[in-house]
């Protein structure tokens, strides 16, 4: 069985995000990136069915700069078998990443594909479901557990009323959520057995597919600065201030 898990360059999520002081977008100089946290999840589940025995290959790819290389080999570091980087310097859409796997896939004919729900750069959370639409696989989203079995993916995923579990036939697309587990650390030999396995470098034109976005950013701007809060002494100082100073009663 082999798996392609998709992983994406974004910001480290303990880094605090500066705005360009044109606004025109987010200022990366200097700036401390890593893989998705999503992404990471979803590197790991691949990795633990691997290890389980139920899957043999594991295909890590990647869409962006020549600097996308990094996070492809930290996942070649956790675990997966070899990377496909389709190079492109204009960030692509998330229609265009979808069509940009859709041509991964029908290269590699993956049995199962990993995503993280979404990226926490751009929070769309839409790229996995446009993938599935492309390549007419059934899809499972938000996953916090994934069996596979008999030809089978069974996702359970976190619902308004509890828990859902689908049965979805391979080859099939999964993108996976915060509960689904906790990644582990790339151990030093690890590290350095990545630096020998294979990446395969493509360009979106190698895959006759065309990357410009069809949205244009206005202006990006920092979220609006916090006020401290107050202590009141009294239930009557509370209502009266939600009445007269903050105006929700």
């Amino acid at each position: 069985m082999k798996i392609l898990v998709a992983v994406k360059r974004v910001i480290d999520y303990n880094v605090k995000v500066r705005v360009k002081p044109d606004h025109s977008d987010v200022d990366l100089t200097n700036v401390k990136m890593a893989i998705n946290p999503f992404c990471e999840i979803a590197v790991e589940e691949a990795v633990r069915l691997k290890e389980k025995g139920i899957a043999n290959e594991i295909v890590a790819v990647t869409i962006g700069a020549e600097a996308c290389q990094e996070q492809l080999r930290t996942a070649l570091a956790l675990g997966a078998d070899r990377g496909v980087l389709v190079q492109t310097d204009e960030p692509p859409g998330s229609l265009a990443v979808a069509k940009l796997l859709k041509a991964i896939v029908d290269e590699e004919k993956p049995d199962l594909i990993l995503l993280g729900k979404q990226a926490i750069d751009s929070d769309n959370g839409q790229t996995g479901q446009m993938l599935a639409a492309l390549t007419g696989f059934p899809q499972g989203t938000y996953a916090s557990e994934v069996t596979v079995s008999d030809g089978k993916v069974n996702v359970t995923r976190e619902v308004d009323g509890g828990l859902q579990t689908l049965s979805l036939d391979l080859p099939a697309v999964v993108t996976t959520d915060l509960r689904l587990n906790e990644p582990r650390y790339a151990a030093l030999p690890n590290i350095m057995k990545a630096k020998r396995k294979p990446i395969v470098m493509k360009t979106p034109a190698d895959l006759s597919i065309i990357v410009s976005s069809t949205l244009t950013t206005l202006k990006v701007e920092p979220p609006t600065q916090r006020q401290a809060g107050i202590k009141v002494t009294s239930v009557d100082e509370l209502i009266d201030k939600l009445r007269h100073e903050a105006k929700v009663i």
